[in-house]
């Protein structure tokens, strides 16, 4: 007995399956273009938002990378570990931690100028391609932003 292509519980008819599978692959690529540079992706991450805005309060650092202090804090250490980050208390606010680049963080930059074009490389997709991609990606994460109850409370 065959199984029809519109049989919405096959597994190969989950669109979520198929974002989880191109984020492994994904991050495979990465794991192998950042050991060059001695990060991680999500140490990549951190440096690419710290490289675009200089320093950050590390509440602020974790919106842009959608993470919770619970999962910042380790990466950050890490990166302070390595040299490339310095966090310090603010001067403002002794409750919140303002983490920035350190000179050698900076001078990292100029050599994850090459991460993106190889990463395009590896897709097999042209530059509008990964444009409309990207789009459409971010329509689907504020579609589902949306969908998703804010707090355990909201109703479902």
């Amino acid at each position: 007995m065959t199984t029809p292509a519109t049989d919405w519980l096959r597994l190969d008819q989950q669109i979520c399956f198929s974002l989880n599978a191109a984020s492994r692959a994904f991050n495979g690529v990465y794991r192998v273009v950042l050991k060059e540079l001695g990060l991680t992706y999500p140490q990549y991450l951190v440096m690419l938002v710290l490289w675009e805005h200089g320093e950050l309060p590390v509440k602020k650092l974790g919106e842009h990378l959608r993470l919770d202090s619970g999962t910042l804090s380790p990466l950050l250490k890490r990166l302070e570990t390595a040299g490339l980050v310095r966090r310090e208390r603010s001067a403002r606010d002794e409750r919140s931690v303002e983490v920035r680049p350190t000179a050698q963080g900076a001078a990292l930059r100029e050599r994850a100028r090459e991460v993106p074009r190889r990463i395009a490389a590896a897709t097999g997709l042209d530059l509008a391609e990964i444009q409309e991609l990207r789009s459409r990606l971010d329509r689907l994460t504020t579609s589902l932003d949306a969908y998703v109850p804010k707090s355990p409370s909201a109703p479902s």
